[in-house]
C-alpha cells in the first residue's frame, strides 16, 4: 500500500533526499532526535530533533564506533553541497584521517592564531606606552620606601607645568615643565642613549643643577624598569641613561660655598630681625640656629615642639625624624608666633604686595594689555604654611651687604661656625641630621638630648654674642633687643 503523499518519510529506509522529503521529516514521538539516510550518498544523514531543528550530518564507522559530524543547517546548505561535503569527509576517513581530530586541530590552530594576534596587539600597545605611565607605576610602587621630600622631588622633575606658581609674589606666573617632562612623553622603548644624550645637552645649558638631579632619578627609574619582567623587553640590556656623554653634558656640580662668616652675623641678624613679617623673620633665624634643612623648618608643627622637655622633633629625610634641643632663644622666637593652624610657621595669607612686586605685576599687566592691580593684593596660602622665604631673605641679605647667601647656605653656616668653638663633629652631625661618617659614631655613640643641649645652647649663645643680640632666657622673648 502506497504511503500518503504528505506523510513523513520512512526513517527505516534510505530515500532520495529532496526538499519536499526534508520538509516532511519529523521526529518520532518519545525520541530526542532521528536520522533520515540518503540513498545517493550512504553516509549522509538528515537529523531532526524533537524541537524540529534539522541539519545535515555525516555518519560513519571508525574503529567499530559510530562517529558523527554536523555539516550544517538544512536552511543554509543545499542538498548537493551537503552531499559533496559528505563525500569529502568519506574520502578523508577512508584515508585514515578522523574528521573530528582534524577539526580539533584546525580549531586549535585558529585559537593559536587568535592568541598570537592578541599578543601582537598587546605587544604593540605596550611598546607604544608612554614612559610617563610606567613612571607613575614606579612612583606608586617605590613611594612606601621613600621620604615625602624625595617623592615630591620626583613629582616636580616630571611635572607638566602650566599651573600657577606657588612662589611668593609669582602666583600670576605659570610654572614651566620639569626637566623629565619631555622624555616621559615618549614611549618607553624610545628612551635610548641618543635621545637621552640630546636631552642632557639641552637641559645642561638651561638648568644644569636641576637636570643633574633629574638625570639621576631617570637612571634609577630605568634600572627599576630593567628589573621588571613586564617592562624589561622594552629597554636595551645596558641602561641608556648611563653614558659618558650624558654625564659630561650635565657637568659636575659645583661646591657650594655660600656661608655666613663670624663677622657677618651682626649684619645678618639685624637685617633678618628687621623683616616686618615675624613668621618669616623667626623661620630664617631658626634655620641658622638649628642647622636644619629649610624644608624641615617650614614643615614644623606645634605638635613637634616639646615645651616640657625642650625638644624639637624634625622630619628627617635620612632617619625619618630626629629630635634636637629646643634652645632658649629659638623657644622665645616660637612663643611669639601666632597659632593659626597646625604649622609653627603658618600663613593664612601672605603679606600685602610690596613696591617691587606691585611694579613687576604692573609691567606684566601692561604687556598683556590688562589693568594693573590696584592697592594691596592678598593671596591665600593653600597649605597653611609659609612658602620658602627666598625673596625676603635675599632682600635682607642685600640690606646686610651679603651676596649670594641661600636658605641652604644657612645650614652650611651652622656647620662652619661651630668650628670656632671646636664642637665635636658628631654632635653637629647629629643635630643637623647627617649620616654618621665613622664606625664609632655609627655603632657606639648615642648622645641623649640633654648632652646635645649642652653643646647646642653653647652654639646658640656664641652666635648671639657675635651678632650683638642680648638675650636673657628667664626674661623671655619680650626682652629681645640688639646691643648697640
Amino acid at each position: 500500500m502506497a504511503r500518503p503523499k504528505n506523510a513523513p518519510p520512512d526513517l527505516s529506509e534510505r530515500v532520495n533526499l529532496v526538499p519536499g522529503v526534508i520538509e516532511r521529516l519529523t521526529c518520532p514521538e518519545g525520541k530526542q532526535q532521528a536520522f533520515l539516510r540518503d540513498r545517493d550518498v550512504p553516509r549522509l544523514r538528515v537529523r531532526v530533533t524533537a524541537a524540529g531543528a534539522k541539519s545535515f550530518v555525516f555518519e560513519a564507522k571508525l574503529n567499530k564506533q559510530t562517529i558523527r559530524r554536523t555539516i550544517g543547517d538544512v536552511r543554509a546548505w543545499t542538498i548537493e553541497a551537503a552531499r559533496a561535503e559528505a563525500r569529502r569527509l568519506a574520502v578523508m576517513l577512508d584515508g585514515g584521517t578522523d574528521p573530528r581530530e582534524l577539526e580539533r586541530q584546525q580549531a586549535a590552530a585558529r585559537a593559536a592564531e587568535q592568541a598570537a594576534e592578541v599578543a601582537r596587539a598587546a605587544a604593540e600597545q605596550k611598546a607604544a606606552m608612554p614612559a610617563r605611565e610606567v613612571w607613575e607605576v614606579y612612583l606608586q610602587e617605590r613611594r612606601p620606601h621613600w621620604g615625602e621630600l624625595h617623592y615630591l622631588s620626583h613629582l616636580e622633575k616630571a611635572s607638566l607645568g602650566g599651573v600657577p606658581s606657588k612662589r611668593r609674589g609669582m602666583t600670576d606666573t605659570l610654572t614651566k615643565p620639569g626637566p623629565l617632562a619631555a622624555l616621559l612623553a615618549l614611549p618607553l622603548r624610545e628612551l635610548n642613549s641618543e635621545r637621552i644624550e640630546a636631552w642632557a645637552a639641552d637641559e645642561g645649558k638651561l638648568r644644569p643643577s636641576s637636570a643633574r638631579l633629574a638625570w639621576r632619578q631617570l637612571t634609577v627609574f630605568l634600572n627599576w624598569c630593567a628589573e621588571q619582567q613586564r617592562f624589561a623587553d622594552l629597554l636595551p640590556d645596558r641602561n641608556p641613561a648611563k653614558t659618558k656623554r650624558a654625564r659630561e653634558s650635565l657637568g659636575r656640580p659645583g661646591v657650594k660655598d655660600d656661608v655666613l662668616t663670624k663677622e657677618q652675623l651682626a649684619a645678618w641678624f639685624a637685617a633678618v630681625r628687621g623683616i616686618q613679617n615675624p613668621v618669616i623673620s623667626a623661620a630664617l633665624q631658626v634655620m641658622l640656629l638649628t642647622g636644619a634643612r629649610p624644608g624641615e623648618v617650614l614643615a614644623l608643627e606645634w605638635a613637634d615642639v616639646n615645651w616640657q622637655w625642650k625638644g624639637l622633633t624634625i622630619r628627617d629625610k635620612v632617619e625619618g625624624e630626629r629630635t634636637i634641643p629646643l634652645t632658649p632663644y629659638v623657644a622665645a622666637l616660637l612663643e611669639q608666633l601666632p597659632r593659626r593652624n597646625a604649622y609653627v610657621f603658618s600663613s593664612t595669607r601672605t603679606l600685602a604686595m610690596d613696591d617691587h612686586n606691585r611694579q613687576r605685576r604692573a609691567r606684566k599687566a601692561a604687556a598683556r594689555g590688562t589693568a594693573a592691580p590696584s592697592g594691596d593684593v592678598l593671596e591665600t596660602s593653600a597649605s597653611g604654611q609659609i612658602a620658602p622665604p627666598n625673596t625676603p631673605h635675599t632682600r635682607a641679605c642685600k640690606v646686610a651687604g651679603i651676596d649670594g647667601l641661600t636658605l641652604h647656605g644657612l645650614r652650611r653656616s651652622f656647620s662652619s661656625l661651630t668650628e670656632w668653638m671646636e664642637i665635636p663633629a658628631g654632635v653637629v652631625a647629629q643635630i643637623q641630621g647627617h649620616k654618621p661618617s665613622a664606625t664609632a659614631e655609627k655603632h657606639y655613640k648615642r648622645r641623649p638630648l640633654d648632652l646635645l643641649r649642652v653643646h647646642h645652647e653653647r652654639i646658640e649663645a656664641w652666635m648671639l654674642e657675635q651678632a650683638g643680640v642680648a638675650f636673657t632666657p628667664a626674661a623671655g622673648a619680650a626682652k629681645l633687643h640688639a646691643v648697640k
